[in-house]
């Protein structure tokens, strides 16, 4: 039978190297307000990095590395990633990535910035036959050079003695690797979202204290 015995806690700091976008929904943008705004918290109107996106875009990328045609065609992301068709659970929790205090300090009277914390970046469709400017746009994002703090916990279980952290982490850590590689967000393809991960601390939490022995 399984247990679960540890909790590895990987704190890592997220560098916004190219404008990063990552969309909030539009419905109810106001007039003169931008096009596509990023995602924000309610409490205090700061941008963030949803974990959810961060994960699946890990996970996207190395199920690209292995072939998978689809979400949960590779057993080993899925033993690490999770897949609920096949009553797989999840073995890395991730956290919403929050923008760094130092990034806020900088950013909150920024002189460079459009709204709040982030700029405005306007885009045009290009027609091929005239070469004319159509349909104007503007997206909002989260200028390079700002930093977020993330938290990365690795839950590890045990069945008949053995655990298979090491493997967790080396998938985590070579999904983070192309990740650098690659784009977070929307339009990356366009030099958006590239990021670089700096690391900050790894701890292991030991739960199996927290369990009396009858």
């Amino acid at each position: 039978m399984k247990k679960l015995v540890k909790k590895i806690i990987i704190k890592k700091q997220l560098e916004v190297l190219t404008g990063l976008h990552i969309g909030n929904s539009s419905d109810s943008v106001e007039i003169g307000g931008v096009d596509k705004p990023v995602v924000r918290r309610s409490i205090d109107n700061i941008p963030y990095i949803p974990g959810s996106s961060l994960k699946g875009k890990i996970r996207s990328l190395l199920e690209q590395t292995v072939g998978a045609a689809e979400v949960g065609d590779n057993d080993n992301v899925n033993n690490v990633f999770g897949f609920a068709k096949k009553n797989k659970p999840s073995k890395i929790i991730v956290r919403d990535a929050i923008m760094s205090e130092e990034t806020i300090e900088k950013l909150k009277n920024s002189d460079y910035t459009d709204m709040p914390y982030t700029e405005i970046k306007y885009e045009n469709s290009i027609s091929r036959i005239t070469g004319t400017a159509s349909n104007p746009r503007q997206i909002e994002r989260i200028p390079a050079g700002s930093k977020f703090d993330v938290e990365f916990i690795i839950n590890v279980w045990e069945e008949d003695g053995e655990t298979d952290e090491n493997k967790t982490k080396e998938m985590l850590q070579n999904g983070l690797k192309i990740l650098e590689n690659d784009y977070l967000g929307g339009s990356g393809t366009r030099g958006y979202g590239k990021v670089k991960f700096i690391d900050i601390s790894e701890k292991d939490e030991d739960l199996t204290k927290y369990v009396k022995n009858e």
